[in-house]
C-alpha cells in the first residue's frame, strides 16, 4: 500500500515514513499544500496523512481540493489544534479521521491500517488466494497453511498480487503501489522481487502460482 505523507517539519515526516517503511508501506513526503497537491493527482495513493499547517495551502484547503477533484483515497488530518470545532472543520472538508499531534507511532498506525480496512474491496484483516493467506496486522504469510518467510517488501509486494488475483498487474502498477517515487524505473529490481516470492511460494515447480505473461506483467492464480 502507498501512502502520501504532507508534512512540513522534516522530524516527524521522516519518522513516520521509516515507521511506515518499516511495516512494509510505500511512503512517499510533500512538505507543502501545493506538493501535496501535485503528487495525490499524479500518483495513485492508497492513503493520505494531511497535516492541517502546511506552507502554502493549509490541509483543510487540500483536503477540500483533492475531494472536489475526486479523490477517493482515505485521508487522516494530523494536527496540534484539538479544539472541536478545528476537527469538525476539517472532517466537514473531506477527511475521514482526524488525530492530534503528539502521537503515539502504535496508533497511527492502528488508525492507518482501519481507514485501509474501511475501503469497500478490502474490508478484512485476511486476505486469501487459493492457498495463500495473508494475515495484514500481523504481517503473516502462510502456503497450505505453513508460514512463508518473508521480508517487509516480499510481504507488500505479494499482499498487492493476492489483492489484484486473477489479474494481470504491470510493472508500472506494482512500482506505483509498492515502491515509492524515488524509484528507478530502469532496474529489474520488481523482477528480481518476483523471483524471490517464487522461489518461497513455489516448493512444487509444476504448479506456478505467479505467472509471467509475456510482454504484459504478471498474474496471481487464485486456483
Amino acid at each position: 500500500m502507498r501512502v502520501l505523507i504532507a508534512e512540513d517539519e522534516k522530524k516527524i515526516a521522516e519518522f513516520i515514513k521509516r515507521g511506515l517503511r518499516e511495516e512494509g508501506y510505500a511512503a512517499d513526503i510533500a512538505p507543502t499544500g501545493h506538493d501535496a497537491l501535485t503528487l495525490a493527482e499524479e500518483n495513485p495513493y492508497d492513503l493520505l496523512l494531511l497535516d492541517v499547517m502546511l506552507p502554502g495551502l493549509d490541509g483543510v484547503e487540500v483536503c477540500s481540493r483533492l475531494r472536489a477533484a475526486g479523490f477517493t483515497a482515505p485521508i487522516m488530518m494530523l494536527t496540534a489544534k484539538d479544539r472541536v470545532e478545528d476537527k469538525v472543520k476539517g472532517l466537514d472538508s473531506g477527511a475521514n479521521d482526524y488525530l492530534t499531534k503528539p502521537f503515539a507511532f502504535e496508533e497511527l498506525l492502528a488508525r492507518v491500517r482501519a481507514l485501509l480496512r474501511a475501503k469497500p474491496s478490502e474490508a478484512s484483516n485476511i486476505l486469501r488466494a487459493g492457498d495463500i493467506e495473508l494475515n495484514l496486522p500481523a504481517h503473516k504469510a502462510l502456503r497450505s497453511g505453513k508460514e512463508l518467510d518473508l521480508s517487509a517488501k516480499e510481504f507488500s509486494l505479494l499482499e498487492y498480487l493476492v489483492r489484484n488475483k486473477d489479474r494481470i498487474v504491470t510493472r508500472t502498477m506494482i512500482a506505483e503501489h509498492v515502491w515509492d517515487i524515488n524509484f528507478d524505473t530502469g532496474t529489474n529490481v520488481i523482477d528480481v522481487y518476483i523471483n524471490y516470492l517464487r522461489r518461497k511460494l513455489e516448493k512444487n515447480p509444476a504448479k506456478k502460482i505467479i505467472r509471467t505473461v509475456r510482454g504484459k506483467g504478471y498474474l496471481l492464480k487464485s486456483e
